[in-house]
C-alpha cells in the first residue's frame, strides 16, 4: 500500500493532530515504556464498517516511528466485522501508544464516512441516480474524507473551489440573476470545464440553460416539482438534486429521473464507527 508523500496535505493534518495531541511529550508512555521497548499493535474494528483511512493511520504511526513495519489487513472499501483486523504495526512500543489515539481517530471518522456513504449509495442500487457528496467537509481533511466517500461507493463531486464552477444563489443575487452569472462564468471558464447552475424554479431553470449552463442543481425541491423539472430540461443537461436527502427519501428522488443526488450528511453527519488498537506483543 502507498502511505504516501511526505509534506502533503495529509502529512501536515497529521503533524498537526500530533501537536495537538501528544505537544513537547507523551508523559505516560515515557515513564512507563522502555525507550528501547519493542512491540506489536493491532487496529481492529469492534462492529460491522466499510474501512477508509488505513494509509492515514499508518503514517501517524510513521511519523514517530519512521523504521515501524506496517501491514495493511485490509484496504479502502473493505468490508470489516467485529473483531477483524484493520492494521498492523510492528516498532518501537513508545511510538505505538503515543500515536493510537490519533491513528484511531482518523480511522473512526473515515470509516464511519464510508460506511455512511455505503448505505446511500445501496439505496440507489438498480437505478441510473449517481451519488455525489459536497464541500461540507471538517476543514483540513477533505482530501481524506473524500477518498472515504469513494470507498464507500460514492462519487466525488468537485473537490475545492478551484476546480469546477457552481453559481450558486448568492452568485445569482451578486451578478443580477442567474442568467447574468452564469453567461460571467462561461466567458471566465476554460472551454472543458463545466459551468453548473443552482435553480429553484421553472423560470430560472430556463434563464440558466439560455445563458449556457451546462449542469443544474436542482436545490431543495420536492419530489413533485423535481419531476416537472426532469421533464422541463427533457435531457438537456445533467441534472443534479440536493437538499433533504435522507436514506428513506433517496429511491423516491431517483424515480424522477434525476443524474445525480448530492448528500452533504456523507461528511458532515456521519458518526465515527468503533475501532481499538491491541498491543498483542512486548
Amino acid at each position: 500500500m502507498d502511505f504516501g508523500r511526505p509534506g502533503d496535505a495529509v502529512d501536515r493534518l497529521i503533524r498537526l493532530a500530533l501537536d495537538e495531541d501528544v505537544g513537547p511529550g507523551d508523559l505516560t508512555a515515557e515513564a512507563v515504556v522502555p525507550a528501547d521497548a519493542r512491540g506489536s499493535g493491532l487496529l481492529f474494528a469492534k462492529e460491522s464498517l466499510v474501512v477508509s483511512g488505513v494509509s492515514a493511520a499508518a503514517r501517524v504511526f510513521l511519523a514517530l516511528d519512521p523504521d515501524a513495519e506496517i501491514e495493511a489487513i485490509r484496504d479502502e472499501g473493505d468490508a470489516a466485522g467485529p473483531g477483524d483486523g484493520v492494521l498492523r504495526i510492528k516498532g518501537s512500543l513508545r511510538a505505538i501508544l503515543t500515536g493510537e489515539r490519533t491513528a484511531l481517530n482518523l480511522l473512526q471518522r473515515l470509516c464511519g464516512i464510508a460506511t455512511l456513504t455505503k448505505e446511500y449509495v445501496k439505496a440507489l442500487e438498480g437505478t441510473k441516480t449517481r451519488l455525489l457528496d459536497t464541500r461540507k467537509t471538517t476543514p483540513g481533511m477533505r482530501e481524506l474524507e473524500k477518498a472515504a466517500v469513494r470507498a464507500g461507493g460514492g462519487t466525488n463531486h468537485r473537490g475545492a473551489l478551484f476546480d469546477g464552477i457552481l453559481v450558486k444563489d448568492n452568485h445569482a443575487a451578486a451578478a443580477g440573476g442567474i442568467g447574468e452569472a452564469v453567461r460571467r462564468a462561461r466567458a471566465k471558464a476554460h472551454p472543458l470545464l463545466m459551468v453548473e447552475a443552482e435553480v429553484s424554479t421553472p423560470g430560472q431553470i430556463e434563464e440558466a440553460l439560455k445563458a449556457g449552463a451546462q449542469m443544474l442543481l436542482l436545490d431543495n425541491l420536492g419530489d413533485a416539482e423535481l419531476k416537472k423539472a426532469v421533464e422541463q430540461v427533457r435531457g438537456r443537461v445533467p441534472l443534479e438534486a440536493s437538499g433533504g436527502m435522507t436514506l428513506e427519501r433517496l429511491p423516491r428522488v431517483a424515480a424522477t429521473g434525476v443524474d445525480y443526488v448530492s448528500v452533504g450528511a456523507l461528511t458532515h453527519s456521519a458518526p465515527s464507527v468503533d475501532l481499538s488498537l491491541l498491543v498483542e506483543g512486548a
